[in-house]
């Protein structure tokens, strides 16, 4: 009988390439809550009944197909026994090491020879 290897899990990329869109806050509220009920040993179903959503908005949220109120997060992080802060802080700091730097603060690091900032064209 053959043996069964797992395959791992291909990361996602820490920071997006040049040219990537910014994340959006549904998709990385979404990894955060699956992350978080992963971490809790819970179905989709046990999760969802505990927040008063169904298993497929659960599930829809999670994959970034469904922008919840904040009532709505609210709830889930309840049913994840986590408060709305500790939730969107954690969401925050993700996006925070995932987004690039914006332009501005590239054209602001360049000087010109007197020690003025300059701007580029």
């Amino acid at each position: 009988m053959a043996d069964l290897v797992p395959f791992p899990r291909t990361p996602r990329p820490a920071r997006p390439r040049p040219g990537d869109p910014e994340p959006l806050w549904r998709h990385l509220l979404g990894d955060q809550l699956r992350r978080r009920r992963h971490g809790r040993d819970e179905t989709l179903t046990e999760t969802a009944a505990n927040a008063g959503v169904s298993p497929q908005y659960l599930s829809e949220v999670e994959r970034g197909l469904k922008e919840p109120s904040s009532e709505m997060i609210a709830a889930i992080a309840g049913a994840l026994d986590t408060s709305l802060i500790e939730l969107t802080s954690a969401v925050a700091d993700e996006l925070r090491q995932t987004t690039p730097a914006p332009a501005s603060a590239a054209l602001s690091a360049a000087r010109s020879p007197r020690g003025a900032f300059a701007l580029a064209a």
